[in-house]
């Protein structure tokens, strides 16, 4: 697929609707894009490659908008092998072809391909322009947004920001589906760990004037641009994006079932506008993780399982471990028959968690949800009413 951007950048990528899992762990239903362009100038620019499934339709996009004329540079943003798995080919198509990418992206080059660059690399660094004829190319670094050697482009002739897998979504192009919801689980899942230098790209790109963004994943961006912007920003602040609460549980026989569907239903019966409520063992992870940054407050209910925490509740507390779940409060209920543990287990891991407050009221079931469970889990209700963040 091919189409104008503006009268001289043509998007190249290809969708690709036959991979079941990205980074072969997150569920893709609707597929994703692998996006390039090509900027046509008195230099012509390559930007960015795809994944080596999409290779034959990314070449036959490429002599769509080229035909018979040659690239004069390839610049190169992302090593991740989705956007770089074809460069071994596209240098024997192109000789004269330069590589234009930064001095981290070039050291990291030879642990994917054994090809020969010294001779046709031009490295650059952080404010540094290349000049194709109308257009000039300015280079922004963004180190750990998601791996070390990322750069971003800007364009300052039609004003376009090449950003990389920021602003990226699950998706291909032709998925008609709300933006924030895969752009979300994206972020949270491929992104969230590294707020802090998606926080330091946001701030360099506040200096420019930005007109389209151009993604290495989803939808090029062309209208609205602060709402996108202003997703980034509360995502990469670790700022709960709704006021509502989600509960997250696992449940052996369906007892810590109950207690979680009574509680959301004790919650919507309070006003609670927004309550989501997941089974970690048949929802899809990434989706868990999404919901759990998006809202303020978060209930996780588990019971004790071989003296622990029941291990789908573990995995889920360890993904948000690592993505730096932050600033949010957090309500645990926990079962057990005869030595209840998992509540205390999980509380430990929660308190460890930067600027997480977890609720003294710890609802403890023993087996069954009986009439004195019913009065904690209405007790913990009104707390979670009265303390939002």
């Amino acid at each position: 697929m091919t189409n104008k951007i503006t009268d001289s950048v043509f998007y190249v990528g290809v969708d690709d609707k036959t991979l079941d899992l990205f980074e072969g762990q997150y569920i893709i239903p609707n597929g994703v894009s692998y996006n390039s362009y090509v900027i046509m100038d008195d230099k012509i620019t390559i930007m960015d490659m795809v994944d080596k499934r999409a290779a034959d339709q990314w070449f036959a996009n490429l002599d769509e908008v080229l035909g018979d004329k040659q690239p004069d540079y390839l610049v190169i943003s992302h090593l991740e092998p989705d956007h770089s798995a074809n460069l071994a080919d596209v240098i024997n198509k192109y000789p004269d072809m330069k590589l234009v990418s930064n001095a981290k992206l070039f050291g990291m080059l030879p642990n994917f391909f054994e090809v020969p660059v010294e001779d046709r690399s031009i490295t650059v660094k952080e404010g540094d322009t290349l000049e194709l004829g109308a257009h000039t190319l300015n280079f922004v670094m963004a180190p750990m947004v998601h791996w070390p050697e990322v750069m971003v482009t800007y364009d300052s002739a039609d004003k376009i920001l090449f950003s990389a897998d920021g602003f990226g979504k699950f998706g291909a192009l032709d998925t008609d589906e709300d933006w924030a919801c895969e752009a979300r689980r994206y972020y949270f899942n491929i992104v969230g760990k590294y707020g802090m230098p998606v926080q330091a790209l946001l701030k360099k790109a506040a200096a420019l004037d930005i007109r389209i963004i151009c993604p290495l994943h989803g939808p090029i961006l062309t209208e609205n641009l602060e709402y996108y912007i202003g997703k980034y920003q509360t995502w990469s602040s670790y700022e709960p994006e709704d006021k509502g609460v989600f509960i997250a549980y696992s449940s052996l026989h369906g007892n810590t079932a109950q207690a979680a569907k009574e509680l959301a239903g004790l919650l919507e019966e309070k006003g609670v506008e927004k309550v989501a409520i997941s089974d970690l063992a048949r929802e899809d992870m990434a989706e868990c993780i999404e919901d759990a940054f998006r809202y303020d407050r978060l209930v996780v209910a588990a019971p004790t399982y071989d003296a622990g925490i029941m291990p789908i509740m573990q995995d889920f507390i360890h993904h948000l471990k690592i993505k730096n779940y932050q600033k949010r409060t957090v309500a645990v209920i926990e079962n057990g028959s005869w030595a209840p543990a998992s509540g205390r287990l999980m509380r430990e891991q929660f308190e460890a968690m930067p600027n997480v407050t977890v609720l003294d009221e710890t609802v403890t079931i023993r087996s069954t949800v009986k009439a004195a469970e019913r009065e904690q889990l209405v007790k913990l209700a009104e707390v979670l009413c009265s303390g939002a963040r």
